[in-house]
C-alpha cells in the first residue's frame, strides 16, 4: 500500500525549499562581499619599519598602524575593507570597489604630518600640536578651497609668529607636509616643486589665536583630502610596500560574469549527466545540490566572508565533489538491488554501507584544503575557505539531505516495484535465494586483469617520470611573479593589440619587459612581465594613468618583492609536504600503514605530473597552481580512499591470506568494483573544470588546466599504481611471514545518526 502522505510531504519540502531559494537568492548574492579580483580595488602587503631610532616594532605598533590605516581608509568611504596583521612586521591591506586607486593608495601610506619651520629649517611647530580631528576644508577671502586647522595651545602659536616676525625680512613661516629632517632645505625643494611643500606665507603681526588657515593653491578635492589625513593622524612608522594587487573594475567585472557562466553551465550539465544516468536518484541528487548551493551562498552572506574569483571556482568545483557521495550511495544501493533485496533494504544498506567511504574521502579533502590554508595568501586563503565550507556542507546535504528526500519515496512503498527507476535492469537482478553478496557479482571490467599488468604500468609511469625530470632539468618551471618576484601588468584595450604597440607603451613608461603574452579571442589583452618590482605607489600610479587615459581601462597589476617571492615558494612546499604526512597518517589509522603508503606514492606521482606538465607547456606556474595541487591532492587521496575501502570490505571477509593468487582475486575484485563510480565522480568533477577552462575568466585558466591535468593522473593512479603498489607491499609481507592476518576493524564507522 502506497503512503501518500510521505509523498505530499516531499513535494511540500522541495515546494518549500524552492519558494525559499527563489525569493532570497538574489537578494543573498546582492549582499555577499566580492573580493577586489571580482569588482576591482587593490590589495597591498606593507613591511613595517622602524621611523626613529631604537623603535621596536611590536604587536602595540602594529596595532596602532592598522589603527591609523583604517581611519584613513574611513575617510576614502571604502566599505568592508580588510586589514590583517602579518608576522612580526606586516601588515595586509585590501580595497575591493575602491573607485580611485591612486587616490587611495597615496591616502594610505603618505604619512601627513605637518611641521612649521623657519627659513633655516628650524622646527617651530608640528602635527602634534594640531587638535585631533579638527582639519577641515574652507574658503579663504577670495573664496579659495583651503584647509583649516585647529592648535591646541593659542599661546604657542603667539610666541612661534612673535618670532618669525623678527626675523625680517625673511619673516616667513615655512609649511610643509610629511617634511623628513635631513632633506634639502626648502628653498631647493621649492626650487624642485616638491609636492610636499604648502605654503610659506609672510608673518606681518602676531596672531593670538588657536584657528590657522593652509593655503597652498589647493583644488577643493586635494583640500578635502589633506584635511582627511591629517584627521587621521600620522602614521606612527614607516611603510615599506613588498607586495601589491591592482585590479581594474572592468577586469574584476568581466572576470565574475565570466566565471558565473562557466560554473551555470558546469552545474547544468551535472544535472544533466545525473539524470541521465541515475534516474530518479539523480533527480533527488539535482534537488539537494540545489539546496547545497543556496546554503553555500547563504553561509557566505551570514559570515561576511569575500568571495574570491578563485573561491567562485572552488564553490563551482565543490558543487562537483558534492555529487560523488550521490554516486557513492547511488551505486551501492543499485548493487543490493542485483543481488535482489528489496527497494527498501537496499536502500538502507547502500547509505549504511557508503557512510564511512564518503566521510574518509571528504575529511582527507579538508586535511588539504586547511593546510592550502595555512600556508597560503589572502586569494587563496579564500579558495580554502570556500572548499572546507563546500565539504563540510556537500556532506550533510548529500549523506542527510538527500537520504531525507529519497527516504520519503522509498517508505512510501512507491518505488516498491520499480528497480529501472534506479537505473537497475529487471535481467540484472539476482533472486535472493541464490544468497549472492554485493562483493560476488559480475561487472562490466571482469575481463580485465588489472595487477596481472601492474608491471607494465609502473614501466609506463617510471619512463614518464624520468622523462618528465629531464624536461624539468632541461627547461625548469616557467614560475610568475608570486615566486620569482617582479611586476606583471595585464591591459585590457578591447580591440586588438600587438607587440610593437606594447612595447612602444613600455619604451613610453621607461620600462623593459621580460615577457609578453596576448590573450582573449583578438589578442584584445596583453600580459606583460618585467623584471624587479616597483617599491612605492608613484610607478604604479604612472603606470595606471598611462593606460587608462590611452586605452580607456584601468589595467591590474601586480608586484612582487624578492623577499614575498622566496617566502611563497618556500611556503608551497611546507604546504605539500605538510598535507601530505597528514593524509598518510590518516591513512594509516583509519585503513593501515602500507596503504597510507601507496597512498602518498600516487598522490607524489599526480602531484609530479602536473609540474611535468607545466614544465613542457611553458604555462606560468602561479600561487593558483599550488591551490591546484594541493586541491588534486586531497582529490586523489579522495579516489584512491573509494578503492581502498572496497579492498578493505573484501579483506573483511577471510580470517587469513596465504596465497599470492588470493591477494590478486582482492585487488581486482576491489578496482573492478569501484572502477564504475571512480569515472563517474571524476566526471562530475571534469565537467565543471572544462566548463571553467572553455568559459571561465582568463585569470584562473592555468589553474583550470592544472586541475584537469591532476583529475586526469589522479583518476590514472587510483586505478592503476596505489592499488598495485599495495598489492606489491603485502606480496612482500606474504613472502616473509608465509600468510597475512586479516585485522579487523575496531570503530563501527558505519553506525552513523539516522534521519
Amino acid at each position: 500500500m502506497v503512503k501518500r502522505s510521505r509523498i505530499v510531504a516531499f513535494f511540500i519540502i522541495v515546494l518549500l525549499c524552492a519558494g525559499v531559494i527563489g525569493g532570497t537568492t538574489d537578494k543573498i548574492v546582492k549582499k555577499i562581499n566580492l573580493g577586489l579580483d571580482l569588482q576591482g580595488g587593490f590589495e597591498v602587503l606593507y613591511k613595517v619599519e622602524p621611523a626613529k631610532k631604537g623603535q621596536k616594532i611590536d604587536k602595540a605598533a602594529l596595532a596602532n598602524t592598522a589603527e591609523a590605516l583604517d581611519r584613513r581608509i574611513n575617510a576614502l568611504g571604502v566599505s568592508e575593507p580588510i586589514i590583517q596583521v602579518e608576522g612580526n612586521n606586516r601588515i595586509r591591506v585590501q580595497l575591493a570597489g575602491v573607485k580611485d586607486q591612486n587616490e587611495a593608495r597615496k591616502m594610505l601610506s603618505t604619512q601627513a604630518n605637518l611641521t612649521f619651520r623657519d627659513v633655516n629649517d628650524k622646527l617651530m611647530m608640528d602635527g602634534s600640536d594640531l587638535v585631533e580631528g579638527k582639519a577641515k576644508q574652507s574658503f579663504d577671502s577670495n573664496n579659495k578651497p583651503d584647509v583649516e586647522l585647529r592648535l591646541k595651545s593659542r599661546q604657542k602659536f603667539h610666541d612661534v609668529t612673535q618670532k618669525i616676525l623678527k626675523m625680517a625680512p625673511n619673516n616667513q613661516l615655512v609649511i610643509w607636509m610629511d617634511f623628513q629632517e635631513g632633506k634639502d632645505s626648502y628653498k631647493k625643494e621649492v626650487a624642485k616643486k616638491h609636492p610636499k611643500f604648502l605654503s610659506n606665507p609672510n608673518v606681518n603681526e602676531v596672531f593670538n589665536t588657536d584657528t590657522v588657515q593652509i593655503t597652498g593653491n589647493f583644488t577643493v578635492k586635494e583640500a578635502q583630502d589633506l584635511a582627511a589625513l591629517l584627521n587621521a593622524g600620522a602614521l606612527p612608522v614607516k611603510l615599506h610596500e613588498i607586495y601589491s594587487t591592482s585590479v581594474g573594475a572592468s577586469f574584476g567585472q568581466e572576470a565574475l560574469k565570466d566565471t558565473v557562466t562557466a560554473g551555470i553551465i558546469g552545474i547544468l550539465a551535472i544535472f544533466v549527466f545525473m539524470i541521465g544516468y541515475y534516474r530518479f536518484p539523480g533527480f533527488i541528487a539535482v534537488v539537494s545540490l540545489a539546496i547545497y548551493i543556496f546554503l553555500l551562498l547563504l553561509i557566505y552572506r551570514l559570515i561576511g566572508a569575500t568571495l574570491t574569483l578563485p573561491g567562485v571556482a572552488a564553490l563551482v568545483l565543490g558543487v562537483g565533489m558534492a555529487v560523488d557521495a550521490n554516486i557513492i550511495t547511488y551505486e551501492r544501493i543499485k548493487e543490493e538491488l542485483r543481488v535482489g533485496k528489496t527497494i527498501k533494504s537496499a536502500f538502507k544498506a547502500g547509505y549504511k554501507s557508503s557512510f564511512i567511504t564518503i566521510f574518509d574521502a571528504n575529511l582527507t579533502t579538508i586535511i588539504a584544503a586547511v593546510i592550502l590554508y595555512i600556508f597560503g595568501i589572502s586569494s587563496v586563503k579564500g579558495f580554502a575557505t570556500t572548499l572546507i565550507i563546500s565539504i563540510l556542507l556537500s556532506f550533510l546535504t548529500a549523506v542527510y539531505g538527500s537520504k531525507l528526500l529519497l527516504g520519503l519515496w522509498v517508505n512510501s512503498n512507491a518505488l516498491k516495484k520499480r528497480p529501472s527507476w534506479f537505473g537497475v535492469k529487471k535481467s540484472a537482478i539476482h533472486d535472493i535465494s541464490e544468497n549472492i553478496d554485493t562483493h560476488d557479482l559480475k561487472t562490466k571490467f571482469d575481463w580485465y586483469d588489472f595487477v596481472k599488468h601492474r608491471k607494465f604500468f609502473f614501466t609506463l609511469s617510471s619512463v614518464l617520470i624520468i622523462a618528465g625530470f629531464i624536461v624539468l632539468f632541461i627547461f625548469r618551471l616557467n614560475l610568475g611573479i608570486d615566486f620569482t618576484s617582479g611586476t606583471r601588468i595585464e591591459v585590457d584595450a578591447h580591440h586588438p593589440l600587438t607587440q610593437q604597440q606594447i612595447e612602444s607603451d613600455l619604451n613610453t613608461l621607461h620600462l623593459k619587459s621580460e615577457d609578453i603574452v596576448f590573450a582573449g579571442n583578438h589578442n584584445e589583452k596583453a600580459i606583460i612581465r618585467i623584471k624587479g618590482s616597483f617599491s612605492g605607489k608613484d610607478k604604479v600610479t604612472e603606470i595606471t594613468s598611462y593606460f587608462s587615459h590611452k586605452y580607456g581601462v584601468n589595467p591590474s597589476i601586480s608586484s612582487v618583492s624578492p623577499t614575498v617571492g622566496k617566502e611563497l615558494a618556500k611556503s608551497a612546499i611546507y604546504a605539500l609536504l605538510i598535507a601530505a604526512a597528514c593524509i598518510i597518517v590518516y591513512v594509516a589509522f583509519r585503513f593501515e600503514f602500507y596503504m597510507g603508503i601507496a597512498s602518498i606514492v600516487a598522490l607524489f606521482h599526480d602531484v609530479f605530473f602536473m609540474i611535468a606538465f607545466f614544465s613542457i607547456t611553458r604555462l606560468e606556474v602561479d600561487v593558483t597552481f599550488i591551490a591546484a595541487i594541493l586541491t588534486i591532492a586531497g582529490y586523489s587521496i579522495n579516489d584512491t580512499i573509494v578503492t581502498f575501502d572496497r579492498i578493505r570490505d573484501n579483506l573483511k571477509r577471510k580470517r587469513r591470506i596465504k596465497t599470492e593468487q588470493e591477494l590478486k582475486a582482492i585487488v581486482n575484485a576491489g578496482i573492478r568494483q569501484t572502477l564504475g563510480r571512480s569515472v563517474n565522480t571524476v566526471l562530475t568533477v571534469v565537467l565543471t573544470v572544462i566548463a571553467l577552462l572553455v568559459f571561465g575568466s582568463e585569470s584562473i585558466r592555468n589553474f583550470s588546466i592544472a586541475l584537469l591535468v591532476g583529475l586526469i593522473t589522479g583518476t590514472y593512479s587510483s586505478i592503476f599504481i596505489a592499488a598495485q603498489v599495495w598489492f606489491q607491499l603485502k606480496k612482500r609481507q606474504l613472502k616473509r611471514n608465509g600468510s597475512i592476518k586479516v585485522e579487523k576493524e575496531k570503530r563501527k564507522w558505519s553506525d552513523e545518526p539516522q534521519v
